[in-house]
């Protein structure tokens, strides 16, 4: 029996048009997917890893050689001098504001020169929530340059403001819950530009989330000082179980591995046990595992775009992130399909996603992931705020074939099922 007995014929010849569009598309993914898988093979070579490596160590964690490589893998194939990778690291969240405010001092500004960070970071940030710990109680202001209407950076009220006083200079790559186009690394690139020609000796931070090899280069190859991420997306590639990273100059993650732990500690300590293997034949499939996650997302955007919903980006877009949004422009629909989303996951496939208020955002918000690993967005999952347009974020998938056939049987539950 095959998976398309189940499908309208209708959808079956839609589907069959969408395959023959996106072949070229796919195959330029999979060059994508060789350089990248390229970096990391060589970098794990050049730092020779050893079976030893994949133990971890108890306690402590003091002279944990395994943990050293891993670290120095990062920050080779990302670009950077130096890097955190860490279990301890709870979330990429946690690994932003490590980073972000490890980074300032009271008297200091971070400016996010992206618009309004997204609705998780804005308690870490103090833009929201009652300011416990967050950078307002100890007199470092935060403030963001709105974008503009067509959600490109603002960079004559960028250049303006811009201070002494600003100290870093804050970029989110991808759109969070907006519904502005998340920045390729050429976008940010100019931005890197634009910010120097005001304040050469600025630090400039990249939230990567969702970005770690969705293009050939990263953030800190276009002069980005500091970057940081979660393990539970792209970087762990679907094995690690939790953790984020920190990487960039040598001078700068030490100085956030003293928030990371204490000050005198930083990065010489933090047990590993249990999580060795894990983090890195993650980091090791991680390219493929993006690449095959990016390849679901041009397949679900032509193939909600040919069911006439509005889809960014479009399938012939470039990509620099794993999200793919469509917008139903109604309640009912996006929660059916999120709904049928969740039947098409491997675990939890008999839940049914409802809308909750939940911690860190302002709406009820629906969120769909039956994954292997909790909240790992690197898997197929959907989730959004229940607010006008009524907009779903897709994202991840383990492997294309399993995006294709979770999408096509949304897309069957929610349009052509009565």
């Amino acid at each position: 029996m095959s998976w398309q007995d189940a499908i309208d014929p209708k959808l079956q010849a839609i589907v069959a048009q969408v395959d023959a569009k996106i072949a070229p598309r796919l195959a330029e993914i999979d060059d994508q997917i060789l350089d990248n898988q390229a970096k990391v093979l060589r970098a794990f070579q050049d730092n020779h890893v050893s079976e030893a490596d994949l133990v971890g160590s108890t306690g402590y964690g003091n002279s944990d050689e395994g943990r050293d490589h891993l670290e120095a893998i990062y920050a080779e194939v990302l670009g950077g001098e130096d890097a955190l990778v860490r279990p301890q690291l709870v979330s990429g969240t946690h690994a932003i504001g490590v980073g972000l405010l490890g980074l300032v001092r009271p008297g200091d500004e971070i400016l996010y020169i992206t618009g309004e960070p997204y609705d998780t970071l804005q308690e870490v940030l103090g833009l929201a929530g009652n300011g416990i710990g967050s950078p307002k109680e100890y007199g470092i202001k935060v403030n963001y340059v709105p974008l503009l209407a067509n959600g490109e950076v603002d960079f004559a009220a960028v250049k303006q403001r811009i201070t002494d006083k600003t100290k870093v200079v804050a970029i989110q790559r991808s759109c969070g819950y907006a519904t502005r186009a998340s920045f390729t690394i050429a976008k940010i690139a100019e931005m890197v530009k634009v910010v120097r020609s005001v304040k050469p000796d600025v630090w400039i931070f990249a939230d990567n989330a969702y970005g770690e090899f969705s293009e050939r280069q990263e953030p800190l190859d276009v002069g980005v000082d500091l970057m940081a991420g979660s393990l539970i997306k792209n970087a762990g590639g679907g094995f690690a179980k939790t953790g984020g990273y920190i990487v960039g100059r040598k001078d700068l993650v030490e100085r956030v591995s003293y928030r990371f732990t204490v000050p005198g500690l930083g990065g010489a300590e933090g047990a590993t046990y249990g999580m060795m293997l894990d983090m890195f034949q993650g980091f090791f499939v991680a390219p493929q595992t993006t690449g095959n996650a990016i390849k679901g997302a041009i397949f679900e955007a032509a193939l909600l775009e040919a069911l006439g919903l509005p889809v960014a980006p479009k399938w012939d877009d470039p990509r620099t992130d794993l999200i793919q949004t469509v917008n139903f422009g109604n309640q009912e629909d996006m929660v059916k399909f999120a709904k049928a989303i969740q039947q098409s996951s491997p675990v939890d496939s008999y839940v049914e996603p409802i809308p909750e208020q939940m911690a860190g955002y302002e709406d009820k918000v629906v969120m769909a992931a039956g994954s292997f690993i909790e909240g790992s967005t690197i898997e197929f999952s959907g989730d959004g705020p229940i607010r006008p347009p009524y907009t779903l974020y897709l994202q991840g998938g383990l492997t294309y074939a399993h995006v294709k056939l979770g999408i096509t049987q949304a897309a069957q539950t929610t349009f052509f099922t009565k």
